[in-house]
């Protein structure tokens, strides 16, 4: 199964991109996990953002094959577990996903058009997290399921 992270804006970071390299490197023995970076779009003007979105989502829908699994992140997600999660992508890989692809809007979120295309809409926590530490929270919590399901010890 190929797992695919469609994320706007650049990590800029130093801590961060050796954290992402870090878990992207653990992961290469379980999966084949690609970064797909774009550029987020400046929004100048508050009364824009929607269109800004919009124009974002257009750019994020090129990289959704029809047959992908699209999990996007969410503030008003479903909050998993971390042995949630691990169930949740065992069950998509014995499913016959070949894709599946996560979403990580901007710090305004996302586009309408990408949330109705997601098959399921994920949430971290109800706290507010820095907009740039969802990348590397979603790549330790992939590294953490694939982990659990190999009952392998790092996970507690």
């Amino acid at each position: 199964m190929k797992i695919k992270i469609v994320a706007l804006g650049k990590i800029k970071e130093k801590f961060l991109k050796e954290g992402i390299d870090e878990f992207l490197k653990r992961l290469k023995s379980y999966t084949n996990l690609e970064i797909i970076e774009i550029p987020a779009i400046e929004i100048k003007d508050e009364n824009l953002t929607e269109k800004v979105l919009e124009k974002e989502g257009e750019k994020i829908l090129t990289y959704i094959k029809p047959q992908a699994y699209v999990i996007t992140l969410e503030i008003n997600g479903q909050q998993l577990s971390s042995e949630e999660f691990a169930i949740k992508l065992e069950q998509l890989s014995n499913e016959g996903y070949g894709e599946i692809i996560f979403i990580i809007g901007s710090s305004c979120g996302l586009a309408k058009t990408v949330s109705k295309r997601a098959n399921l809409k994920l949430s971290f926590s109800k706290m507010t997290f820095l907009h740039q530490f969802a990348r590397l929270i979603l790549i330790e919590q992939i590294y953490r399921a694939y982990k659990i399901m190999k009952n392998e010890t790092y996970h507690k």
